[in-house]
């Protein structure tokens, strides 16, 4: 769909998360009983609106993983998209198919969601910027809901000028103290790989190296992890439990296991976790004032590999999970960094800013990884190419 405008980001071409609405398409939530429920999007979600109105040509959907379940990047229905920066590895979901179409170059930017890592977890395996904005910055309307009080609408690019361009357009004006201070999360260091943790912090610029430290996770990150678990769950299950409950839909065998999982959640264990996440809530905001940013890996590991076995999966969910809900729990921007590369795949740095300071992070982003870029790979081969859907005019030979 070529702009409706002209501005800030013309030129550019951009893909959306199938959980997203674009006018004229069947938003599936990457779920074949979804899609087959769901009519065409009679108006885009506002962000999407925006973007087109601001120069930027729609150029197709892009798979996700099952209604969004999921930071893999598996779908067992339309298929895992490809890792363009490590073809071996798996892309992240569940913004995975908006992940792999940028790195691939098919497009400028893509739209994702991230409720607990769905941005930033695919922009760490893919090599690239990605975005994760304070909560309730950008509109959710026009987005299936999945757990409302975490879920964000953010963005990839392969730059820091396309990152912040895309900003300009999607965040609401608002003022922000500049970052001058930074704080390394040691415990978060702490929970990745060695090679991860060592490997970044050897490639730090002189601002962030010199940097103090400090130790977040003051109940175990375990507990981070089992209050954003179960009120993430009851959320989902409010949300799309009566749904499924209806339908019966058929999911892959992970997600349906998840879904089973946020069924048993009762009232009683949110009552027990929500004082928890108030207390982590204002324990990261009073640690990330404004003006400051905290620094982490974005993930524990590189990319798994698109073979990993359950073991290697469930291992690094439980120390993915508490790194991501930093900013989850406390309802901050994150920005991901494609700083380095290990074996060949890529691993990202994050900063989180204060809420509300999603402005002064991207300057600051630019400002201090201005040289990075992320080159397109295998730009068009066949196996990238079906990581983005056709446009509406070709939906009758959309392939996913």
């Amino acid at each position: 769909m070529p702009p409706t405008g002209a501005g800030r980001l013309d030129g550019l071409t951009f893909a959306v998360k199938d959980l997203i609405d674009v006018e004229g398409c069947v938003t599936g939530g990457g779920n074949p009983d979804w899609r087959a429920a769901a009519r065409p999007a009679a108006t885009s979600s506002p962000a999407v609106a925006a973007l087109r109105t601001a120069g930027a040509n729609f150029v197709g959907q892009t798979v996700t993983d099952e209604l969004a379940f999921s930071l893999e990047g598996v779908n067992v229905h339309d298929g895992t998209p490809p890792n363009p920066a490590a073809p071996d590895r798996l892309p992240g979901g569940s913004s995975s198919g908006s992940a792999s179409a940028v790195a691939a170059g098919l497009a400028d930017f893509a739209l994702g969601t991230d409720t607990g890592g769905s941005v930033r977890i695919p922009g760490s395996f893919c090599g690239l910027f990605a975005f994760r904005p304070t909560h309730g910055r950008i509109t959710l309307d026009g987005v299936i809901p999945f757990a409302p009080s975490y879920d964000t609408l953010g963005w990839f690019a392969r730059d820091t000028q396309v990152l912040a361009r895309v900003g300009d357009v999607l965040l609401s004006e608002r003022v922000s103290t500049p970052i001058t201070q930074f704080v390394l999360v040691e415990d978060a260091f702490a929970l990745a790989d060695p090679e991860v943790a060592a490997t970044l912090l050897a490639a730090l610029p002189p601002a962030l190296s010199s940097a103090p430290t400090i130790r977040l996770f003051d109940k175990g990150s375990a507990a981070w992890r089992e209050a954003y678990r179960v009120l993430q769950g009851a959320e989902i299950w409010g949300n799309l439990g009566p749904w499924i409950t209806e339908r019966q839909p058929l999911f892959g065998p992970a997600i349906a296991e998840r879904f089973a999982d946020a069924a048993t959640i009762g009232a009683a264990e949110v009552a027990q976790w929500q004082p928890v996440r108030d207390a982590i809530r204002s324990r990261v905001r009073a640690y990330c004032p404004p003006g400051t940013a905290l620094v982490l890996p974005t993930s524990p590991t590189t990319a798994l590999p698109r073979n990993a076995k359950s073991i290697a999966i469930g291992d690094f969910y439980a120390r993915a999970l508490p790194m991501t809900a930093i900013a989850g729990h406390g309802g901050l921007p994150q920005v991901t960094i494609p700083l380095v590369q290990i074996a060949g795949a890529p691993v990202g740095l994050s900063l989180i800013a204060s809420a509300g300071a999603d402005e002064a992070l991207l300057v600051t982003v630019a400002r201090m990884f201005e040289s990075l870029r992320a080159a397109p790979r295998f730009r068009d081969s066949e196996g990238i190419q079906r990581s983005v859907s056709a446009t509406p005019q070709d939906r009758s030979s959309r392939t996913s």
